[in-house]
C-alpha cells in the first residue's frame, strides 16, 4: 500500500485496478456496433423521399426548372399581352395572362376561354405535350400554346446542367 501525505494531513490511498477484456467480447461488441450502424443507415435510406416518389406525386424529375416567374409577350393589334408561367424546381405551378386590355378581350373574344382550357391542361399534365383544343379556337390556342412553350423554355435548365442538378 502506498501512502501519500497531503498538506492537511489527510491520507490518500491509491489502488491499482486491472481490467480484463476477453477477445470474444470485443469481437461481439464490434459486430453489434457495425450492425447497429448499418441498421440506422438502412432506415434512413428507406424513409427518405426519392425521385420515384416525387414522380408519383405529379412532379416530373426528368424536367427541372429554375424556380421563378417567366413571361413571354404577344403583340395583338399594337397591344401587348403577356403570358406568365410560374414554376418551381419540378412543377409548373401557374399559367396566367397579364396585361389583358379590354380592347384586346373585345377584339379577340376567344383568347380567355382558350387560355383557360390550355392552362388547366398544362397544370394537370405538367407538360405542353398532348394538349387538346377545339377546332373553333384552333389558331388562337396554337398562338397561346407557343407563347407558353416559349416561357417554359426560358425556365428550363439546359440539358448539360440538368444531370448535375439532379445529383
Amino acid at each position: 500500500m502506498i501512502v501519500k501525505r497531503m498538506n492537511r494531513g489527510s491520507v490518500m490511498k491509491s489502488k491499482t485496478k486491472i481490467v480484463v477484456l476477453h477477445l470474444k467480447e470485443l469481437i461481439y461488441t464490434g459486430i453489434f456496433a457495425v450492425l447497429g450502424i448499418l441498421f440506422i443507415i438502412l432506415l434512413i435510406i428507406m424513409f427518405l423521399p426519392d425521385k420515384k416518389e416525387a414522380s408519383r406525386t405529379g412532379a416530373t424529375p426528368d424536367v427541372t426548372y429554375v424556380p421563378g416567374i417567366y413571361t413571354t409577350s404577344l403583340l395583338l393589334n399594337d397591344n401587348v399581352l403577356d403570358i406568365q408561367v410560374t414554376v418551381d424546381e419540378y412543377r409548373i405551378n401557374d399559367v396566367s395572362i397579364v396585361n389583358l386590355d379590354e380592347a384586346v378581350a373585345t377584339m379577340f373574344p376567344l383568347i380567355e376561354p382558350a387560355f383557360e382550357t390550355l392552362s388547366m391542361q398544362i397544370c394537370e399534365q405538367q407538360s405542353t405535350d398532348n394538349i387538346t383544343y377545339s377546332n373553333d379556337n384552333k389558331y388562337t390556342s396554337m398562338v397561346l400554346l407557343n407563347a407558353i412553350k416559349a416561357s417554359l423554355e426560358k425556365a428550363m435548365i439546359p440539358a448539360s446542367n440538368n444531370a448535375a442538378a439532379l445529383d
